[in-house]
Parts: structure tokens; sequence; C-alpha cells
């Protein structure tokens, strides 16, 4: 099985390449929704949230107002560091059970779509990782464009994650969307014919296929033992 982690920046066009992807018929582990769900009401991850930050976070039907909260972790550091702390075994377990579920349905190739790939070091399980970057100036003036923020709150969400041109360092896969789209579209062809290659042997045995046929071979050799055994004896 080949996990692919997808990551960028706000405003990056991260979500774009997800949707190609996933119209390409290659699922997504999407981390912003397993972080919706895990904070639902009455959930573990909604408790610890309400404990660590109050229930004025929260709106008249006991939902957590995100807009509020996300004003909070992004304005002040060591607030997001919190966030992040409180809901990462919930984050990383719902990650995992979406995994095992894509790998017990036969699927090949998965795409991780996780902003904070290499922060959360999930990146040691993936491969290979794409970065979606773009240039600090256009990443700003899209996030303003696209959320009708002041400048100061788009810089401050910005500042907040690791920048873009770090995170492009570590990657084994960069798509430069600083162009149009025509280019993004150019440029995720080549990227969707590297990620759906034939798989290495290493990942075909952890595919759900592989172990199947690794359970087989064990089975008809040890059968084959025993008949050896049995007529020796």
């Amino acid at each position: 099985m080949r996990i692919v982690g997808l990551t960028g920046g706000i405003s990056s066009g991260k979500s774009t390449v997800s949707n190609l992807f996933k119209a390409h018929g290659i699922p997504i582990v999407d981390a912003d929704l397993v972080a919706r769900d895990v904070v639902e009401k009455g959930t573990g991850g909604w408790k610890k949230v309400v404990s660590a930050f109050g229930e004025d976070i929260l709106l008249p039907n006991g939902d957590i107002d995100r807009q509020k909260l996300g004003r909070i972790v992004f304005s002040v550091p060591g607030k997001r560091k919190l966030l992040n702390q409180l809901l990462a075994p919930y984050i990383s377990f719902g990650i995992f059970w979406k995994i095992v579920k894509l790998w017990m349905k036969g699927y090949k190739v998965i795409v991780l779509d996780i902003p904070l790939l290499f922060e959360a070091k999930m990146d040691r399980w993936t491969k290979p990782t794409i970065v979606v970057w773009v240039d600090p100036e256009t990443q700003l003036q899209r996030l303003i464009a696209r959320d009708g923020q002041s400048e100061d709150d788009a810089r401050n969400r910005i500042n907040a994650q690791m920048a873009l041109d770090l995170k492009r360092d570590k990657a084994d896969i960069v798509i430069d969307n600083t162009g149009s789209l025509d280019d993004l579209n150019e440029r995720f062809q080549e990227v969707l014919t590297e990620v759906t290659k034939p798989l290495s042997w290493i990942e075909f045995l952890f595919s759900r296929q592989g172990a199947l046929s690794t359970l087989v071979i064990f089975t008809v050799g040890a059968i084959t033992c025993r008949k050896f055994y049995n007529n020796g004896v």
C-alpha cells in the first residue's frame, strides 16, 4: 500500500490538489474532516477543548464556535500548541482507522491530506510527500481575497504555520501553484503519473492483496510440509 502525504499552507491550493486526486479515483484521508469529527458535541475531544478554553467558545447549541476558537489559537501561539496537543491523540486514531478501512477495501494508493504533516512528524509514514507551494505574497493576497480578512489577521494565520519554503525543502514532490489553474492541472498530471506507478515489492506486501498472497503462500507451505512430514512418518 502506498500512503502519499499531501500538505501545504493556508491558501496554497492544497484542497484543490486534494480534490483533483479524488476526481481521479484516489481516496483521500482529510485530517481537517477528522479534526471536525473529534470535536463534535459530547465527544472526548470536545470535552478536552471546552475544559481548556472555556464555555465562551461554544455556540448556543453547544457546538464549538470554530471561528472564535480559530481567532484565539492563531493569535496566541501557545494556545495553538495546546489545542494541537489536546486533539493529536484523537486525530491520529481517526486517521489510522480511516487508513485501515481503506486497506480493507483493497485500495493500493491513498493520499493523506494533512496540513501539519511535517509538524506532527507524520511524514515518517508517507512516501512520497507532496507540498503545494506558492510564494508568500501570492499566499497572502489569496487568503485576504478568500476570507475577507484584514492583512494583519491574514499574516497572523500564515505566520502561525510552518513556512511554505521550509515545507518545500522537506518535500519529495513540489507542486508550484503560483500560476494559473491550467498550470496546476498540467503539473498535477505529472504528479499523478508518479503517484500511481506500480507498487514496490515492499508496498505490495503491505497492501491487502499482498497480505492475502503472503497468507496463502504460508498456508500452502505449511500444508505441504505437514504432508511431507506425515508421509515420512
